[in-house]
């Protein structure tokens, strides 16, 4: 992965207006269209930055569309790898759930946009970075901590904390009538005004009558994965290799144990093994969402104390924690995992507020992946209805702790039963 220290080389000619440089996190929806037009209008001349995070996106028409409102460069990057091999695996290893339930889709994908933006800024000599998240959410915090960690020397620019900014558009209604004044397409209709957060990992979904947390999600709301109840009537197997913790080989396909309906007929499915960490998680997201697995309707506290409810869609992550999780418990000492769920917990914590960057989440990763010495073998899991189930694992030799020996009920094969008695009166 490339290093957000080192500069590309700078474009041939980039104006300079009144204000200065500033690069614009786009994403070519309502909210940053209008922000990028509201921005040139302060005097920025602004570089509209893309990331590619595996959203799906018409990224040609997107570039094309930020030029059409004034932008005087677009960046797009493909950061899909360096989201999965630096960002998602390391929360991988941590197993990190946020308050229990949230997988941190968004969370672990924001430093990764921001070391784009940091490198962008740098290549164009940019005073300033900007970007659309409101006054209210966890991702201001998020994109600003990243930005004053890697180049503190750069200004953010947060249209929704600028009275100028929010006294003018109170909302998402005069965000489309701000559009259609300044002819900006829009993606989205008043109708229908989800707040939809995409990349490789999940999809989340906030806003509209999503605010209301005791209204049902809207039928069809979720993009990513498919319904549980329609989802195939056969499971089907797949087996996650670990190196370290982290997944390095997958084997996708099979029905499970020739499970079938009663009348149905078996279709055989076409096994596939595929290596490489982007392929890998792409083999597991569609495996997974393609059995309707990952998906979550949370309420959950927001880093600057209020509420929200969310609804997620995260199928790749859930079955790589899962079989994560089950190899950890043949690899791992008692104590050692005892030490690093405490840590894990702290992790997530840390990612969701922003603080990637900081020395006490440095340090927490290095603490955790310390642990994965021994996290090596496979985990089978079979996919079935919205549900992961682990049917088997099997560690590399050398690195699993289980007996099968010491822990046989039919002999004793080095365990001394009687030393359980002196345990047991010290204890009680």
């Amino acid at each position: 992965m490339s290093d957000e220290s080192t500069p590309a080389s700078a474009p041939s000619s980039v104006p300079t207006p009144s204000r200065g440089v500033l690069v614009l996190a786009y994403s070519g929806g309502l909210d940053t269209s209008c922000i990028l037009v509201w921005l040139i209008e302060q005097g920025y001349s602004v570089v509209a930055y893309m990331a590619n995070l595996g959203q799906d996106e018409d990224f040609p028409a997107a570039e094309a569309k930020a030029r059409k409102l004034g932008a005087t460069d677009v960046v797009v990057e493909d950061l899909r790898e360096e989201l999965v091999e630096d960002f998602a695996w390391p929360a991988l290893q941590g197993n990190c759930l946020y308050e229990g339930q949230y997988l941190l889709g968004t969370a672990i994908a924001r430093p990764c946009i921001v070391k784009g933006l940091v490198r962008a800024a740098r290549r164009y000599s940019a005073g300033f970075i900007s970007h659309g998240a409101t006054g209210k959410g966890n991702d201001q915090i998020r994109f600003e901590f990243g930005c004053a960690a890697l180049l503190p020397s750069v200004k953010v620019v947060s249209p929704w904390r600028e009275p100028s900014f929010y006294e003018r558009f109170q909302g998402r209604q005069d965000l489309f009538l701000y559009a259609e004044a300044n002819n900006i397409p829009l993606p989205v209709t008043p109708r229908q005004p989800w707040s939809i957060d995409a990349n490789i990992l999940h999809v989340s979904y906030e806003s509209g009558v999503l605010e209301d947390p005791s209204i049902p999600a809207p039928p069809g709301l979720c993009q990513m994965t498919t319904d549980p109840e329609a989802a195939p009537d056969l499971p089907q197997l797949l087996t996650v290799h670990f190196a370290g913790g982290i997944p390095i080989r997958v084997r996708v396909g099979g029905t499970s144990h020739g499970q079938q309906k009663e009348g149905s007929k078996v279709t055989e499915q076409k096994e596939e093994e595929v290596t490489g960490s982007l392929a890998v998680f792409i083999a597991v997201n569609n495996a997974a969402a393609k059995h309707g697995v990952g998906r979550l309707d949370i309420v959950e506290n927001r880093f600057l104390g209020l509420k929200s409810r969310g609804v997620y869609e995260t199928p790749g992550l859930t079955v790589l924690r899962t079989a994560h999780m089950d190899l950890e418990s043949v690899c791992l000492d008692r104590e050692v995992m005892k030490i690093k769920t405490r840590l894990a917990d702290d992790l997530a914590q840390q990612i969701y507020n922003g603080l990637w960057y900081s020395p006490e989440c440095e340090y927490t990763r290095k603490c955790i992946a310390a642990s994965q010495q021994h996290v090596t073998g496979a985990v089978t899991l079979q996919l079935y209805k919205g549900c992961a189930r682990v049917v088997s694992r099997q560690a590399t030799e050398g690195n699993s702790l289980y007996s099968k020996e010491l822990v046989s009920m039919d002999h004793h094969t080095g365990y001394d039963p009687t030393h359980a008695t002196g345990f047991i009166a010290i204890h009680a």
